[in-house]
């Protein structure tokens, strides 16, 4: 039977140091194994799947949360650089913790070209297959423009 697992949100911080996933695994894994021994720490099985901008994703057995939640505060230095850890989040799936990060599995936003509709004139972003957006230049509100399929042939 497959092994269910969680996946926690982990905020490093300061958000701008240079921290590689592997040097973020050991400083992790010595901790859990120095507060909860050999066996706890194979209970566990600690990975770290990612740690870009300041944020780490660390992927645990399932009920075994609390154990790296207990862990994360011990951590003080990751290679030469001290650090602190704050967990933010747990979930079942990488999904979830995208969606609490707010980042999208999806490709960005791109910034289009800048037309005339009305006599206003706006920048458009372009979402990849989904939907434009047109942003009237030089307010700070944002107006809704719902505009049929005949309206974008004028």
């Amino acid at each position: 039977m497959r092994t269910k697992r969680r996946y926690i949100l982990v905020r490093v911080e300061p958000e701008y140091l240079p921290i590689s996933p592997r040097d973020l695994y050991y400083s992790l894994l010595e901790a859990i194994t120095t507060i909860f021994g050999d066996s706890g720490a194979a209970k566990v099985q600690p990975a770290v799947l990612s740690c870009t901008g300041g944020v780490a994703i660390v992927r645990c057995v399932r009920n075994t949360e609390a154990m790296v939640f207990s862990s994360l505060p011990t951590v003080t230095r990751v290679a030469e650089h001290r650090v602190a850890l704050r967990s933010c989040a747990t979930g079942g799936t990488l999904l979830s913790l995208r969606r609490r990060l707010g980042e999208s599995p999806r490709t960005p936003a791109e910034i289009g070209d800048d037309v005339e509709f009305d006599g206003n004139s706006y920048q458009t972003v372009r979402y990849h297959g989904e939907k434009v957006d047109l942003i009237e230049k030089g307010f700070k509100s944002q107006t809704l423009l719902f505009l049929t399929q005949q309206d974008l042939e004028e």
